[in-house]
């Protein structure tokens, strides 16, 4: 079964950027969809951005126009860019594939600080 690790966490100001990295253990070929999700302290983990083997993607709300998601196949590594971070964007961030089977990363600490 394929492994996730994201890395690129970290602490950054507001208004700042950020790319986070996922890189897979094996082929990403075999996964229809990889998204990245997010979750901070007390509140449910949410979507941030999805995309598609074909590459069509979507977006929360909140991050539309600020975030990007891309996937690197070749690479086996999907990113998240993250412009104009806010502090509401602080949360553990999570990758995620689906395929025939289902497989979540450990995830990656970011914290915007005001």
């Amino acid at each position: 079964q394929v492994q996730l690790v994201e890395s690129g966490g970290g602490l950054v100001q507001a208004g700042g950027s950020l790319r986070l990295s996922c890189a897979a253990s094996g082929s990403i070929f075999s996964f229809n969809r990889m998204a990245w999700y997010r979750q901070a302290p007390g509140k449910q983990r949410e979507l941030v951005a999805g995309i598609f083997i074909g590459g069509s993607s979507n977006y929360a709300d909140s991050v539309k126009g600020r975030f990007t998601i891309s996937r690197d196949n070749a690479k086996n590594t999907v990113y998240l860019q993250m412009n104009s971070l806010k502090p509401e964007d602080t949360a553990v961030y999570y990758c995620y594939a689906l395929g025939g089977y289902s497989v979540w990363g450990q995830g990656t600490q970011l914290t915007v600080s005001s």
